[in-house]
């Protein structure tokens, strides 16, 4: 039997879905996922194994028109990562037209390719449940008259629909080779990476468009409390949380602290999990003010 291994990385505008179908192809959760665009800020892989393959898939931020320098940074980050996968997955949301960032991501994906960069692209219509059908027929339509793509292909991300699918059509696209990572890893981020996401997850539910861009989270450090007499280990995780205005931060901590310890419950679960101990979740909001714009606290807070 052939064996293939190699990278893929999906691209598209903020909120295409690409760190929900990461999580469904991989079957846990490795990427940030939240209803608010441009949330992913770090290349995440996730990894699929299969007896056939080993799929490492590399999540990148929503390719976008820059605003900021953290904007540019971000599609820089984007770019780096085009040039250096086997195949490349440019998801588009069924139930959104195809519009000027759509185009944008196209431009930028023709030019890899005038540049002799040949990487096969294939077109992932994701968020599929969501429409009927006559629509998505649509829609599968004006995909295919953005570009040159080497295969499209339908998803659901939630409800799995054709996501096995998609990893027969990435997977067809990589060189034959020997598995890159050991069997049962799902991902090369450190831990310290995924508990930042997993905090800046949980603060992000459910608030107003302008806090996605302006909070940046940095976990301090991970310790394990000395333990006293036969109960289980516990960690202490130190988390800041980074926002740009004073009115932000009234924002991550709500009414008398109530958010912060609502952001805190559910980051905790999830690392509890990922750690495999109990935690305890000391978590402090501070103002950067415009990090986003400035150089010297952009590196500081990991960019």
């Amino acid at each position: 039997m052939t064996f293939r291994s190699g990278f893929a990385c999906f691209v598209g505008r903020p909120n295409a879905g690409k760190s929900t179908l990461t999580n469904a192809l991989v079957g846990q959760k490795v990427a940030i996922t939240s209803d608010r665009p441009q949330t992913t800020r770090h290349t995440i892989r996730g990894i699929l194994h299969r007896e056939d393959a080993q799929l490492v898939i590399v999540d990148t931020p929503g390719l976008h028109r820059p605003r900021t320098l953290l904007g540019e940074r971000l599609n820089a980050l984007v770019k780096d990562t085009l040039t250096e996968v086997d195949v490349i997955g440019f998801c588009l949301p069924a139930d959104q037209k195809v519009g000027p960032g759509d185009r944008f991501i196209a431009e930028q994906l023709e030019q890899l390719a005038r540049d002799g960069r040949g990487t096969p692209v294939v077109a992932v219509v994701t968020k599929a449940d969501l429409v009927p059908k006559g629509r998505l027929a649509e829609h599968l339509l004006a995909v295919s008259r953005l570009g040159e793509w080497a295969d499209i292909v339908p998803v659901s991300a939630v409800g799995g629909y054709q996501v096995d699918t998609l990893a027969d059509v990435l997977v067809g696209h990589l060189p034959e080779g020997p598995a890159l990572y050991a069997d049962g890893e799902l991902t090369d981020e450190p831990e310290i990476v995924m508990v930042a996401e997993l905090v800046r997850e949980a603060a992000l539910e459910g608030v107003h468009d302008e806090l996605p861009h302006s909070l940046a989270v940095v976990v301090d450090e991970i310790v394990p409390r000395e333990r006293t007499g036969d109960g289980p280990p516990l960690l202490d995780v130190r988390v800041n949380l980074f926002v740009e205005r004073d009115s932000q931060k009234a924002i991550i901590i709500g009414k008398g602290g109530a958010r912060l310890r609502d952001v805190g419950s559910q980051a905790r679960r999830g690392i509890e999990a990922l750690l495999g101990a109990r935690v305890y979740l000391d978590l402090h909001v501070k103002v950067a003010k415009d990090w986003q714009r400035d150089p010297k606290q952009l590196g500081r807070l990991g960019f």
